[in-house]
């Protein structure tokens, strides 16, 4: 059996995934595409020391934000753990809101091995920056050779053949959702970035002082706006407002992509008895592996 906790931002997750590896003798892989990346903490929400606790997670800070690390390299990372927490005779739980990441473990993806883009060493900058631009516009040094080549990489890694989308690779999986209602999921993303916002902007400002500016930080909420604050580009007031503006939208891109990719089984979340949801989703995964 193997078991993914998927949802929203801010719904839940982390405590239902531990939860559910307490009760039936599981270890947790990580499927956030920003959590992997060490020191990116705070923005991402990832797990603390205390809330897993005791259990098992894996692939969680694996790389550097410098370092190129793609939906193959995370298809590949993911099968083996799989496998090895299946090998120990234990259940695999998938938790995290990035969809492709999940597609990628577990249905008929085919991506471009890293391996085989080697020729792209053998570029001149503007056959790269050419390249480049034909994925759209962002941000990036065109002056810094490495960077130019490894986002071209990145880009180049990321363009995949699906196979068959459909295709489950494993015929035992279990996948939960978790849901709320609109104004009440909005609420929680808002007082939940409220509460971070202080040790993110430190967390930000150690990046920005260091002149990182990678793609996991270009595209992770957060992170890129707040660049623009300490770039003098807007104000503190309304890159917070767009933080959280973001992260909304976000979560509604989240519940789209997922009812229209996976046949998931949705449960409201009682926030004020979470047990409550806890169970539902128990007797759901009793109910389908029998």
């Amino acid at each position: 059996m193997i078991i993914v906790v998927v949802g929203p931002t801010a719904v839940g997750k982390t405590k239902m995934s531990v939860e559910l590896a307490k009760i039936y003798n599981g270890e947790i892989i990580n499927a956030d595409s920003t959590q992997v990346y060490r020191g990116m903490d705070i923005g991402t929400a990832k797990v603390t020391k205390e809330e897993m606790q005791g259990i098992k997670h894996h692939l969680l800070d694996i790389c550097d934000v410098e370092d190129l690390y793609t939906v193959y390299d995370y298809q590949k990372d993911a099968r083996e753990k799989i496998e090895e927490i299946k090998n120990k005779g234990k259940i695999p739980i998938l938790v995290g809101g990035t969809g492709l990441y999940i597609k990628a473990a577990l249905y008929n993806y085919d991506f471009v091995d890293t391996d085989n883009l080697d020729y792209i060493d053998d570029l001149s900058d503007e056959e790269i920056i050419k390249k480049i631009k034909e994925y759209g516009d962002m941000e990036i040094d065109f002056s810094n050779r490495r960077r130019l080549v490894s986002t071209l990489k990145m880009l180049a890694s990321e363009d995949t053949q699906v196979l068959d989308k459909n295709h489950l690779l494993y015929d035992d999986v279990i996948f939960i959702g978790l849901t709320t209602k609109r104004d009440i999921l909005y609420e929680k993303i808002n007082k939940r970035f409220d509460a971070m916002l202080v040790n993110l902007v430190d967390e930000v400002k150690e990046f920005y002082k260091k002149g990182i500016r990678t793609k996991a930080l270009n595209t992770a909420i957060g992170y890129k706006e707040l660049y623009k604050f300490f770039d003098d580009e807007d104000t503190f007031a309304n890159v917070i407002d767009e933080c959280k503006q973001t992260t909304r939208n976000y979560a509604k891109r989240q519940y789209t992509w997922f009812n229209n990719q996976m046949e998931i089984k949705w449960f409201d979340v009682n926030f004020e008895d979470f047990s409550k949801t806890l169970d539902e989703a128990c007797l759901y995964i009793d109910s389908q592996n029998t």
